[in-house]
């Protein structure tokens, strides 16, 4: 019976000898899986960080590059804005002070008479110079206001070279027919709009003399 017994015993110590070493083993395992599934977790939550990291970054670059696209369009409308605000304040002030507007010019038609080089000086103290005719059209309008009136053609440096006071040469003229002509024998090297009812009206007369005269002011639009 005794040994019985103790081969009973014998068996449940070897049955707990061997659920012991099973569960440590599957304890030992279970710890290796438990140690590699927050390894693996990890690799994959970098993996992802990583690249989320990279979207944000690309998001970035393409926000500051809009963004720059953005400023710049903003300045060029901000200065486009402030150059029409520019001219519209020359428009305003010139109307205001008697100008009359005729593209790409304003001009000025005075209401008293000057000498040839006081009427220029007086041009320039308004920011502007006698009137330069350079086409068909604008000899036409110069023509409207029935005044003897000054241009801005000279030939006092050369005598018989004209030249327009900004220093070019006369390429296309309006002379009456038979001008100039220094009429007895005086230096009439300055020029007039005399013939207000003949497309070539201009004639020449000393510098001297008294007349009214054109400002021209080009305005860049």
């Amino acid at each position: 019976m005794a040994r019985f017994v103790h081969g009973e015993q014998s068996e449940i110590t070897t049955d707990y000898i061997n659920q012991r070493d099973a569960s440590a083993r599957s304890s030992g395992q279970d710890r290796r899986v438990t140690a590699a599934v927050p390894g693996r977790k990890l690799y994959r939550l970098v993996a992802v960080s990583f690249g989320l990291l990279c979207v944000l970054q690309a998001a970035l670059n393409i926000s500051l590059r809009l963004y720059s696209k953005t400023a710049d369009i903003g300045v060029c409308c901000t200065n486009l804005t402030c150059e029409l605000k520019r001219e519209l304040f020359n428009f305003d002030h010139y109307f205001q002070q008697g100008w009359v507007y005729f593209h790409p010019s304003f001009y000025y038609i005075s209401s008293n008479k000057k000498s040839w080089q006081e009427s220029r000086a007086d041009c320039l103290q308004r920011g502007a110079d006698l009137v330069i005719i350079n086409s068909k059209e604008e000899q036409d309008f110069t023509r409207k206001f029935h005044k003897l009136t000054w241009i801005g053609l000279t030939d006092r440096e050369t005598k018989g070279t004209w030249k327009w006071v900004d220093g070019t040469p006369l390429n296309k003229s309006y002379w009456k027919p038979g001008e100039p002509n220094d009429f007895e024998g005086k230096n009439e090297d300055c020029v007039e709009i005399r013939f207000h009812d003949l497309e070539n009206s201009w004639n020449d007369i000393p510098c001297g003399d008294q007349n009214f005269w054109i400002c021209e002011k080009r305005i860049a639009l």
